[in-house]
């Protein structure tokens, strides 16, 4: 007799900049479920000589690079948040990586024998990656409460904070299309709380499932 493996139950954690959706993330990581960060995927993904980090030198030029070859995250932010053109560009290149990158861990966890894989995923409806997930969690915020929370975080301006939320897509289009949408208007216990009765009710009867058996 052999284990099969069972397929991974794939879930996305989205929501708009400063909704929290990284706090959810690391409350499920706690919680002891395999937590897979964008923003790790995002760094790895244009690494000093990788494709992706010659091809935005090549298109925005070596000013966007720090004094060690990495790439110059925050003026980066800046330029696409004025520019669509340079958005769109840096999505294609970028993008398309993490997405590999993506798959590659997932396929990861799976060996590891993990039942359920988180994965924040930023832009989840913007780029359509929604069919690649079996469960999706969108973390929701009021827009002003967000530019607070980003101009405290970032230390950036009203103006740069409304750009950011500006060019995605408004959390109105997104809860219709959300299996979960946890709300992050008061405190942070108040979330983790929203995030313990998730995990309650729809993850952890999923992780005690038991493999199925099969014949070899």
């Amino acid at each position: 007799m052999d284990k099969t493996r069972t397929k991974v139950l794939r879930v996305a954690v989205t929501g708009g900049a400063g909704s929290g959706k990284t706090s959810v993330c690391n409350r499920f990581k706690e919680l002891g479920i395999k937590v897979i960060s964008s923003d790790a995927m995002a760094r790895e993904a244009v690494a000093p000589n990788s494709t992706a980090h010659k091809k935005i030198v090549d298109f925005f030029g070596k000013t966007v690079l720090l004094g060690d070859a990495t790439l110059n995250r925050k003026m980066l932010r800046r330029m696409i948040i004025k520019d669509d053109a340079a958005r769109l560009a840096l999505e294609r290149i970028v993008h398309p990586e993490i997405s590999n990158l993506m798959r590659k861990k997932i396929a990861c966890a799976e060996n590891e024998g993990s039942k359920i894989v988180v994965i924040e995923v930023p832009l989840l409806f913007e780029l359509n990656m929604q069919e690649q997930f079996d469960r999706i969690v969108l973390v929701s915020a009021g827009r002003k409460l967000r530019v607070k929370r980003l101009m405290a975080r970032d230390n950036i301006s009203r103006d740069e904070a409304e750009n950011l939320i500006h060019v995605q897509m408004p959390d109105k289009d997104k809860i219709g299309r959300a299996h979960f949408v946890l709300w992050n208007e008061g405190s942070t216990a108040r979330l983790m709380e929203a995030v313990d009765l998730l995990y309650e009710k729809s993850f952890k009867p999923y992780k005690k499932k038991k493999k199925p058996l099969t014949a070899t």
